[in-house]
């Protein structure tokens, strides 16, 4: 392929993967199976390595992350990050404008732009290359989350075309899609985690993650808008907005142009309305002064700029009844209660239904009573949330709504284990949703993937008695036949399921972990387990000490993962899936020595580490002939500690004698040995 070929090559799958990263992402409608996506990221990847003079900062491969951030450095900011004053009507609105009118006179404009409900950043840029990324904090400083901003697709890392400074600041938001936090969260409660409020704190709580190979795995988005330098480019707002958005930074399309306060009312109203139908949550609207020169006249307060103000949108609320309380049974046993309510509209939505949570939501905070009138919010929630309940249309005779003592599938005392809000069914083999859910959750996108095989068909299998276990599903090819009869599927459908299920098998160990859906061990873990322990009957036989030495296993995931393989039908499903011929064994990569100095050593990794990350680590030690240990035991030579290690693992270290040294003592081994 010539240079040319390759430039206009490179150019199509960049944009091509962008698109169905957006599509998969924002839009939650993937066009392109997961197979299909990597091996054209596969091919990126390898036409950037031949011909390096055309990778883009931007392109889809380099939003990987996999920096540990031990810390967050403090910054000073340059320009404060000053808040906005606020109003929630139209009177102080009104004043706004009149304060502005006696300082400047009537000649001026307004810009107008949406408030996005995310985390304020500050960008800095040298020589058109991103340099560093600052969070709010407290306005004149913040947290420096550089690496993990480089990993959000919308920030450009190296500027387009030119006529930008030689250094500026850029402010903007950074936010995560609804689609997205629905799609996040509702994996988290799959997985028995706690699920996020809403996108903001998702987004928050991602930006100040340590790794930032994670953060790269969750979708976040950016758009800036507000342009700091130090001598003065433009006359207004809006055409630094028109500016930046040409030197490739994602601004959003729906700011305006207004020329009076009647224009920015109209704005105001127009969004009130339609705001619901955004792919992202706004609570309100900003509006600046359009010139710079204006801006600078009518200057700052202590907390906050004259020429700019917050007209924040109250969260919409909406009295309705209450029907009645329903449970619906997740694969993992957990018992969730929902509020079944008079249809109601809110936030451009029907409303029929609201999570209540769990006990402590109904019996606690709410105190429910049968057909109680209840006030319901979405406001930044994307599921509707009952707020309160008017206690002046209760009946007297109202009857206290008490959580159910039992499942309401299968009629099983629930149990609640201590410290834990949520109530599970523990009979995870006679309980149909939990049978059906886990092998739903085995087929999964993210764990097995298995092409032609979706939910509805694994629930039409388990209803014909086809299918009741997960092992079942391998077993389909001895009754094709008698599919057939069904009349549900066709010769075609039915080939194409076997097809992937036989594919299926050369998933990786990390895949078929996540698949039998163990509580508490979700893609992530899974992959970690999977790489600290190497194969499935090292993992069934470790200790609860020797979990809790694999990176990122605390107590909760390590009892959990104790529980599963202390029942022998899970043993037994397991040898059934390996006889069926799945992975249950890391394929190791290849190792290139670069020296034999640490050969005869063993090592075991704990804590977090300034430099380097902990897999960055344990290739240096494999690299150099060292051997890395799954526990602490009197065999292990030597312990790298980094900051924040688990006192568990120090305390056998030294109670055992094992020599504890740091990762520069371990660079200086390598160097002297």
């Amino acid at each position: 392929m010539s240079p040319a070929e390759a430039k206009t090559r490179i150019a199509s799958l960049s944009s091509e993967l962008k698109q169905h990263n957006y599509n998969y992402y924002v839009l939650a409608m993937p066009t392109i199976a997961d197979f299909d996506f990597d091996k054209k990221l596969e091919e990126l990847n390898a036409l950037e390595k031949e011909f390096p003079e055309f990778l883009d900062p931007d392109s889809p491969t380099q939003k990987v992350g996999g920096d540990i951030t031990k810390e967050f450095e403090t910054v000073r900011h340059r320009w404060p990050m000053l808040s906005l004053g606020n109003t929630y009507n139209e009177q102080e609105l009104l004043d706004f404008d009149q304060r502005i009118r006696k300082a400047i006179g009537d000649n001026f404009e307004y810009v107008c732009e949406l408030k996005f409900d995310g985390l304020s950043m500050s960008l800095t840029y040298e020589n058109g290359s991103l340099v560093r990324a600052v969070t709010r904090g407290d306005g004149i400083q913040g947290d420096d989350v550089t690496t993990n901003v480089r990993t959000i697709n919308t920030v450009p890392k190296r500027l387009k075309h030119s006529g930008y400074p030689d250094q500026f600041e850029i402010r903007g938001e950074v936010f995560m899609h609804l689609k997205a936090f629905e799609r996040l969260n509702n994996e988290r409660l799959e997985n028995g985690e706690l699920q996020y409020a809403n996108p903001r704190n998702f987004a928050s709580g991602t930006i100040k993650m340590q790794d930032s190979a994670e953060v790269a795995r969750r979708p976040l988005d950016c758009f800036m808008y507000f342009l700091y330098t130090e001598k003065l480019l433009f006359k207004t707002h809006w055409e630094s907005l028109q500016a930046v958005k040409s030197w490739g930074f994602h601004t959003n399309e729906n700011s305006r142009l207004c020329g009076t306060i009647e224009d920015v009312f109209k704005f105001i109203t127009y969004w009130d309305k339609n705001r619901f139908g955004l792919s992202y949550d706004i609570d309100g609207i900003v509006i600046k002064v359009n010139s710079y020169a204006q801006q600078q006249e009518l200057g700052f307060t202590a907390k906050s700029p004259r020429w700019a103000i917050a007209y924040k949108y109250k969260a919409e609320q909406v009295q309705t009844e209450l029907l009645a309380v329903t449970y619906q049974v997740g694969r993992t046993g957990a018992v969730t209660p929902v509020a079944n309510l008079k249809p109601v509209q809110l936030a451009g939505t029907t409303v029929k239904r609201a999570t209540l949570h769990n006990a402590d939501e109904i019996e606690k905070r709410l105190k429910l009573h049968e057909h109680d009138w209840v006030f319901v919010e979405k406001g930044g929630e994307i599921i509707p949330k009952i707020i309160s309940v008017n206690l002046d249309k209760r009946d007297p005779s109202a009857k206290p709504i008490r959580y159910i003592a039992h499942c309401p599938v299968c009629g099983t005392a629930l149990i609640r284990k201590e410290g834990e809000a949520a109530s599970y069914c523990p009979n995870e083999e006679g309980c149909q949703p939990q049978i059906v859910g886990k092998m739903q959750h085995f087929i999964s996108r993210k764990a097995m993937n298995i092409d032609g095989l979706g939910d509805e068909t694994i629930e039409t299998l388990y209803q014909n008695k086809f299918i009741s276990h997960i092992s079942d599903i391998y077993g389909l090819n001895a009754h094709s036949e008698e599919l057939k009869k069904m009349g549900r599927f066709g010769e075609k459908s039915i080939n194409n399921m076997l097809e992937g299920i036989e594919k299926s098998k050369t998933m990786p160990f990390e895949k078929v972990l996540f698949g039998l859906g163990i509580r508490y061990v979700g893609e992530t873990v899974a992959r970690k387990l999977a790489a600290h322990f190497k194969n499935i009957d090292n993992l069934a036989a470790a200790s609860f000490d020797e979990l809790i030495t694999a990176e990122e296993i605390g107590e909760r995931i390590a009892l959990s993962i104790l529980e599963y393989f202390s029942d022998e039908g899970h043993k037994a499903e397991i040898q059934k899936l390996k006889d069926y011929g799945l992975q249950f064994i890391t394929v190791e990569k290849e190792v290139n020595l670069a020296s034999e100095k640490l050969s005869g050593m063993s090592f075991i990794i704990s804590g977090v580490f300034e430099k380097y990350s902990r897999d960055e680590l344990k290739d240096i030690i494999e690299q150099n002939g060292g051997k890395i240990l799954s526990s602490i035991s009197a065999k292990l030579n030597y312990l790298v500690a980094g900051d924040n290690m688990g006192p568990a693992k120090l305390e056998k270290a030294q109670k055992l004698n094992i020599p504890i040294i740091s990762d520069a003592e371990l660079f200086k081994m390598i160097e002297i040995i």
